[in-house]
């Protein structure tokens, strides 16, 4: 018996292999993760890991001792190269190769880098422990920092890195930052939180091009606007599904692993967390989510599958940032919306939920440090 293999030792791997164990399953269990570190938390990177405030082994989601206590074999710093679905076996790096009986591909996102930035020092992404410990080095003799793209990413680190006294430039091309997450209200709302807390905003901006000393040190940027003086850049302009070592695997890549609404890929194979693109029933279409909660809720419905469940994943999109003392959450899309109906609160007291609605139906939800009005106004989005 092969057992279940999970490639990719991310929070939506973990948790599969758990979930696994938690509804009795005994067959053997492994997790292969390209990083040297046991499974660890992302959204702290943006926030407590880089302000300080937290070790990077408060990240750590299960030590290896834990794993070994529920028969889960860990073997990290093993980067997957290939996967052979008729013969049910991926290949490492070192040329090892580890057969299946089902496999759970959790290999989550690789940063969008800009070619015109690549080369200077100082110039950074965050995705992993390493990535936040070298901006961190970075941030403690920096007095300026500029980051390219005002998404949720670049948004938090905007943040905090004013928590720790940089000057910060936040510039996209965007008129208004994470509209396209949270609508054009509530993104008006943030834009003037932002620069509330002292932050320079760059909108309807581009970054054209690095300006550097004679060492290859960053030290501003050319923008459509006009030159930003900086120390340190962080580029927060998107991610890519990782899913370059499956090319000629057979399974369909397209923005992500293609997957039907239980979650399956192929015969065997299963994809979870930010890498999954699946058959959402209840919007009827195919859905890829980036956050903290679809790993865990797509690690519980692939685990359940596996195990013959047969469910589809008909989740309600769910995400929360943290930024300048706010948590903002939302559910559904809100950005769909073209109006917003204020349910609990007030927007003029920066304490509210509402919800978006097109042609009278809710789309979204979202709110602003509330989270009993957030919750309540959940149920609207619930599918039948």
């Amino acid at each position: 018996m092969n057992g279940v293999l999970v490639v990719g030792a991310s929070a939506a791997g973990l948790a599969t292999a758990q979930a696994l164990r938690a509804r009795g399953y005994r067959g053997p269990v492994r997790l292969v993760g390209e990083e040297p570190h046991p499974p660890y938390d992302r959204p702290p990177l943006s926030k407590q890991v880089l302000s300080g405030a937290w070790g990077t082994e408060r990240t750590v989601l299960r030590a290896p001792a834990d794993l070994a206590a529920l028969g889960i074999e860990l073997l990290p710093g093993r980067r997957a190269v290939a996967l052979d679905t008729g013969a049910r076996e991926i290949t490492l790096a070192d040329g090892e190769r580890l057969r299946y009986d089902d496999l759970v591909l959790a290999t989550g996102l690789t940063p969008r880098r800009l070619p015109a930035f690549d080369g200077p020092a100082g110039v950074h992404t965050l995705r992993t422990l390493e990535d936040a410990r070298r901006l961190r080095a970075d941030l403690r003799t920096a007095r300026r920092l500029a980051v390219i793209g005002a998404g949720v990413l670049g948004c938090e680190i905007a943040a905090t890195a004013r928590t720790l006294g940089l000057e910060v430039t936040l510039i996209d091309p965007a008129p208004l930052p994470m509209a396209d997450r949270l609508g054009t209200p509530v993104a008006r709302l943030l834009a003037g939180l932002h620069r509330d807390h002292g932050i320079t905003l760059l909108t309807g901006t581009k970054a054209e091009a690095p300006v550097t000393d004679g060492g290859g040190r960053i030290t501003g940027v050319l923008t459509s606007q006009g030159p930003v003086a900086a120390d340190a850049l962080v580029l927060a302009v998107g991610s890519v599904p990782a899913t370059g070592w499956l090319h000629g695997s057979g399974l369909t890549l397209d923005d992500g692993v293609l997957c039907d609404a239980r979650c399956r890929a192929a015969a065997h194979v299963w994809a979870v967390g930010d890498v999954a693109r699946w058959w959402h029933e209840g919007q009827g279409r195919a859905l890829r989510l980036e956050n903290r909660s679809h790993a865990t809720e797509s690690a519980l419905a692939v685990a359940g599958n596996i195990l013959g469940a047969d469910r589809p994943h008909r989740p309600v999109p769910y995400f929360w940032t943290d930024q300048h003392g706010v948590r903002i959450q939302v559910f559904g899309d809100p950005a769909a919306g073209d109006r917003l109906r204020v349910t609990e609160g007030d927007p003029a007291t920066r304490t509210f939920a509402a919800v978006a609605e097109t042609a009278g139906r809710p789309v979204g939800v979202v709110g602003w440090n509330s989270p009993h009005g957030v919750r309540g106004a959940r149920a609207l989005l619930t599918p039948p």
